[in-house]
């Protein structure tokens, strides 16, 4: 293994979804401002993320449709089957 490529800091650090308020502490070098209290008692720093393995549509089976602007209803009407 390389010398000196990987980092130094490792330490226990939340990440959060917040598109369902999952949190999981795990190991990690990122950098962040933000820190949380977790279950423990003790403040770790925190990693808001927006989409995890458990708002994931691939992971949850669960497809979310997210209509911006109206894009779809442009896409159907433009490219809709001639009746």
């Amino acid at each position: 293994m390389k010398k000196n490529i990987h980092p130094e800091n490792y330490r226990f650090v939340v990440f959060k979804d917040m598109s369902n308020e999952h949190s999981f502490l795990t190991r990690s070098a990122v950098d962040t401002k933000d820190s949380i209290v977790w279950e423990d008692g003790n403040e770790y720093p925190l990693v808001k993320l927006e989409i995890s393995n458990t708002s994931h549509p691939y992971y949850t089976g669960k497809m979310k449709l997210v209509d911006t602007a109206g894009r779809i209803d442009k896409f159907n009407s433009r490219y809709k089957k001639k009746e």
